[in-house]
């Protein structure tokens, strides 16, 4: 049985975390899946984007009580190594993969599941959503699976001490007024909105995209001469793709853009 519900239509993929009556929470068995799908996206050109969601009233609570952190109890350096590089391997493959992500939030987002959401590549939040980076309150880092990396590029390094150091959640408005979510709509809205930016992202220059993504991915640790030589680089390739003539051509033609293929 999968660890998550799994559907595909129009370009799109759809995670559903499927746990609701332990809001979410992962295991080593979901991860393990989770860094697989991910990892075998790379061989899905197919496909232009990934919602990622949870069933029922949380996205997801972040690492199960009893499946993890009662289990790591007693276990070995060498074994509690082995899980944490699974949970990063999780948010790497997520930002290797070269479709777009939407985290889609519908409700709690704590821990783990909130290093999920900042690992996706836009964050669309339900009112009633609250997000936490939990770590220290279970007598962790707050810094873990990629959150200290990500997280300052999104809320600043002042506000993201305070969420990582404190582990207190904030609500659906202090986060999309912060930066970390890019949208908050009411409840019923959610799933709407959701279909509305992965249609229209999926209707994009899927190469232009991965680019993009890979670009971002890269620039935090370059110099701004080093970044614009890679930009540089980029762009060139871009201008070579079948979508910059297509969409020069369509704007000849007073018509929409139809992108193609997503190979260079």
């Amino acid at each position: 049985m999968s660890a998550f519900l799994y559907q595909e239509e129009n370009q799109v993929a759809r995670i559903t975390l499927n746990r609701p009556d332990v809001l979410n929470a992962l295991t080593v068995e979901i991860y393990e899946e989770l860094r697989d799908t991910f990892a075998g996206m790379k061989q899905r050109p197919d496909l232009r984007v990934i919602v990622l969601t949870g069933s029922g009233r949380a996205f997801c609570s972040g690492g199960d009580v009893k499946e993890i952190i009662g289990r790591l109890q007693g276990r070995s350096d060498e074994e509690l190594l082995d899980f944490t590089r699974l949970t990063c391997d999780t948010v790497l493959r997520m930002r290797e993969a070269p479709q777009v992500i939407i985290a889609s939030l519908n409700g709690v987002t704590a821990g783990a599941g909130a290093a999920l959401a900042l690992a996706s590549d836009f964050r669309i939040a339900s009112e009633a959503a609250r997000i936490a980076f939990l770590f220290v309150k279970v007598g962790l880092s707050g810094t873990d699976m990629g959150v200290a990396h990500l997280l300052p590029r999104f809320v600043g390094f002042g506000r993201a001490t305070e969420l990582l150091m404190r582990g207190e959640f904030i609500d659906a408005p202090t986060a999309e007024r912060w930066g970390l979510f890019n949208r908050v709509v009411p409840a019923n809205e959610l799933e709407a909105e959701t279909r509305a930016w992965a249609d229209s992202l999926a209707a994009g220059p899927a190469y232009g995209l991965r680019v993009t993504k890979e670009i971002l991915n890269r620039a935090q640790g370059l110099d701004l001469a080093e970044a614009l030589e890679v930009e540089a680089r980029a762009q060139a390739l871009c201008m070579k793709h079948p979508d910059f003539k297509e969409a020069h051509q369509a704007f000849l033609q007073k018509r929409k853009p139809v992108f193609g293929r997503t190979d260079g």
